[in-house]
């Protein structure tokens, strides 16, 4: 395992931690507030709540513990929250995954059938 270099051991310090958290929870009630009263084809207000939430998930254990409750309460609503909490790939990402488990020998390849 690597060492944390400079600035992953700095954003993950406690006052880091702290000020990610409260971030988030502005975010969270910024959101809709802002959201709500601008006319815009793009929703803000829904992308900084989604965003303060990731903040608030990420820094805090009993946020945590109480979305996962909230989740198996709700399972549908938590597939789609998942489905906007998720990290997205890189297009690259697919291909490689697919390139390296095509060019593993099969076992059946690779066994002798000497007899």
């Amino acid at each position: 395992m690597r060492r944390p270099t400079f600035l992953q051991s700095l954003i993950r310090s406690e006052p880091a931690r702290v000020a990610q958290l409260a971030a988030g929870v502005l975010l969270m009630i910024v959101g809709p507030l802002i959201g709500a009263p601008i006319p815009v084809p793009f929703p803000i207000g829904l992308v900084s709540f989604g965003l303060g939430l990731a903040l608030v998930l990420r820094n805090s254990v009993w946020a945590r513990k109480r979305y996962v409750r909230w989740k198996r309460r709700y399972p549908r609503a938590g597939r789609i929250t998942e489905f906007g909490l998720q990290r997205h790939k890189k297009p690259g990402d697919l291909f490689r995954r697919r390139a390296s488990t095509t060019a593993q020998p099969t076992p059946a390849a690779t066994t002798d059938h000497a007899g």
